[in-house]
C-alpha cells in the first residue's frame, strides 16, 4: 500500500485527513484499462463494477507498497491470474482486506485507502445487476441475442471481474 505519511488535504499534516493515494491510483489504473478496452460505456453500472473489481485487484495485489506506473506492465500477468475464471477471487479479496484491517488496527491508525477499498467491496457484493443467465439451457428456438433470453440477478463483482479480466487481456 502506498503510504503518504502525514499528507493532508489542507497542508497542515496529521493523519486524520490523509489522502488515499494508493486507492486513487489503483482506481485510475483500472479506469484506464477498461477505457482502453472499450468494453462498456464509462457511465454504465457495468463499467463501475469492472472498475471496482479491477481496482481492488490492483490495490490488494500491491503487497510491497510500491504502486507505480513503472510496475503496471510487469503486474499485468499477476492481475490476469488473480482475475481468471477458475480462481477464488472473492475469497482472496476478503482475506487481503482482513489482513490490511488487522495491520491498520495493530498500528492504531486508520487507513483511508483501506476504507475506500472496503466500500468498493461492499458495493460489489451488495449490488446486484440483471445479467444474461449463462447457465440457462437454450430451448432449441435458435440463437438468441444478448438482450433476449433468460436473465438473472447477479452480484456486481461477478459481472465486473470478467470485464476487468478481459480489459487486461485487451491492453
Amino acid at each position: 500500500m502506498l503510504h503518504r505519511g502525514r499528507e493532508s488535504t489542507d497542508g497542515e499534516g496529521g493523519d486524520a485527513s490523509a489522502v488515499p493515494m494508493a486507492w486513487f491510483y489503483a482506481e485510475y489504473i483500472a479506469d484506464e484499462l477498461l477505457r482502453t478496452g472499450d468494453l462498456m460505456p464509462p457511465a454504465s453500472v457495468e463499467f463501475r463494477a469492472g472498475r471496482d473489481a479491477l481496482a481492488l485487484t490492483v490495490f490488494l495485489s500491491d503487497t510491497g507498497g510500491e504502486l507505480s506506473g513503472i510496475r503496471v506492465i510487469s503486474q499485468l500477468e499477476t492481475w490476469l491470474s488473480l482475475t481468471a475464471y477458475d480462481q477464488p477471487w472473492q475469497d482472496w479479496v476478503c482475506e487481503r482486506l482482513a489482513a490490511l484491517a488487522a495491520d491498520a488496527h495493530a498500528r492504531g491508525a486508520a487507513s483511508p485507502d483501506l476504507a475506500l477499498a472496503e466500500a468498493a467491496w461492499r458495493w460489489l457484493v451488495e449490488t446486484e445487476l440483471l445479467a444474461p443467465d449463462l447457465d440457462a439451457v437454450p430451448d432449441g428456438a435458435g440463437a438468441v441475442g444478448e438482450d433476449e433470453g433468460p436473465k438473472v440477478w447477479t452480484p456486481a463483482w461477478q459481472l465486473g471481474l470478467p470485464l476487468g479480466h478481459l480489459a487486461i487481456h485487451l491492453f
